[in-house]
Formats: structure tokens, sequence, C-alpha cells
């Protein structure tokens, strides 16, 4: 028994967006009413999943990064993260002066939480600098970078390249990827409902990454076609060549030990559920 078609096109649609531009608005705001100081510039804008229009109805929380952009960190140079950690100290001050301290969460290891109140959803806000990274003296990717809070790990990511890649690939499948992922983050939401000690072993960002490396001949006319094509060429593929795959942004490698990289068993896990799911 397969996964109708007319389930797998309600998966596919996209979920609310109005909230997310309304948190934040009123992220920005609070950020514009500060004045940093003399030299100090810096740049806010959606990541995730409502940026890249692959947010399904089950999300709830906006990604939003605050990028120190008067500071540049490069993979050729040793620098302090003085400036960042002064201004994402910054960030959290202005946060909680603006919504109250009752409301912000800086309990984790990579983003301060602005908590929901008043149609506002929950905002995980990531303070980044600008990253560069040069290769034999040429400058060959733009992103971001920060430091875990906990750990002291620099973690180094590319956001913009990961939603221009994107859009370029639901161009080439004739606007069918964007739609996919979301029938997918559905589908592990089924799963996570019917086996719920998987909850959160497949995270939104890594399943986007996965599926990115599906060829785009894979993605047909119908979603039943599509469901069953890309998770075939994935299990197979996953057990020949997993080393090969990328990250959406086309810079990083899917799997690896880094905080911003998966690993192939959960990948293969996550597409045998998806088997299951289909046949079930």
């Amino acid at each position: 028994m397969t996964i109708s078609e007319s389930q797998l096109v309600i998966w596919s649609n996209q979920g609310a967006t109005t909230t997310s531009q309304t948190t934040h608005n009123s992220i920005r705001y609070a950020l514009n009413q500060h004045n940093f100081g003399s030299g100090v510039t810096y740049d806010d804008y959606l990541q995730g999943s409502y940026r890249n229009s692959t947010n399904i109805y089950a999300n709830s929380d906006v990604d939003l990064v605050v990028e120190l952009t008067s500071t540049v960190y490069t993979n050729i140079t040793t620098q302090s993260n003085s400036n960042w950690q002064s201004f994402r100290q910054s960030v959290i001050s202005v946060l909680t002066n603006y919504y109250g301290s009752q409301y912000i969460n800086t309990s984790g290891s990579k983003s301060i939480k602005v908590l929901p109140n008043s149609g506002r959803l929950l905002a995980d806000v990531v303070v980044t600098a600008k990253y560069r990274h040069y290769n034999a003296g040429k400058l060959v990717a733009e992103g971001i970078t920060l430091w875990n809070i906990k750990t002291g790990q620099q973690i180094i990511n590319f956001p913009k390249l990961h939603f221009d890649n994107g859009a370029t690939k639901n161009t080439n499948t004739s606007q069918r990827y964007k739609p996919t992922v979301r029938v997918f983050k559905n589908a592990r939401e089924n799963i996570y409902k019917n086996k719920s000690w998987l909850a959160g072993k497949f995270p939104s960002y890594f399943v986007e990454c996965l599926f990115y490396n599906v060829p785009n001949d894979k993605y047909g006319n119908t979603y039943q076609g599509t469901y069953s094509n890309a998770v075939t060429w994935l299990n197979s593929a996953l057990n020949t060549s997993s080393t090969n795959f990328m990250c959406q942004n086309g810079v990083l490698s899917l799997f690896g030990s880094s905080s911003i990289q998966w690993n192939v068993a959960d990948a293969k896990q996550f597409v045998s559920e998806l088997i299951s799911l289909w046949n079930s």
C-alpha cells in the first residue's frame, strides 16, 4: 500500500508565512532602536525553512540571523572573536530590554531564544559575523561564522548560498524541488508521531540537504513518482557514494564530524523509515 497522491499534495503545501515575517519585523525594530556604536554595522535576515520556502504547518519557530558585517573573519587569518562576543552581548541586552527578561533565553549553545507572545512566534536568533573562505588566495565563498558558547568551537555556514542553490534547483526541477522537500518533512512528522523515540533525529536542515543531492530527473510530474524515485535513489546512493553528498550551500560535505554536518547512519535510518512509511 502506497501513500495516496492526494495526501502527498496536502503534504507539499507551504505552512503559514505571515507570522514569521511579523516576528522578524518585531526583532528588527527592536534592534534598530539601539545605537551599537560608531563603525558597527550588521544585517538581519531570516534563514532556515521560512527563508527557503520549505516550512510546513508543523514548523513553529523562526530562525533569524543577526550578522555583524563590520568585522570579517577568514580561513587565512587568525583573529580574536572578541568583536563578535561583544556584539552578541549587545544584542542580548537590546532584546532583553525590549521584550523583558522573561521572554529571553540564553541557555543554548548557539542561539538566543525570543519566546513567543502576542502573535509573535518563537525565534531562534543567531548572532554571527561575516566570514570569507579563500582558496589559493582567491575568494571562493562568503558566509557567516559564530562560536559555540559552551565549547568555544567555531561554526561556519553559508546560508545565502544555501538559499541561492535551493532556488536554482527549484527552477531546474520545474518548481518541484521545494514542494517535494515539504512532502518529506511532513513524512518525517508522520514518522515522529508513530515512533516518538525518533523525534528530533532528522533535523529539517539535513533533510533539505539530503534531497538537494537527489538528481533533478527524479523529480517527476507526480508526488508519488517523485517519492518513489527519490527514496529509491537515496537508498542506493547512501550505500555506495555517501561521501560525495554535499550540503545545499555547495561548499561543505553533508556528512562529517562538525556540528553543521550529519552522519550517514542517521540518513540511512531516515530513508529506511521513509520506505517503511511508503509500504505501510
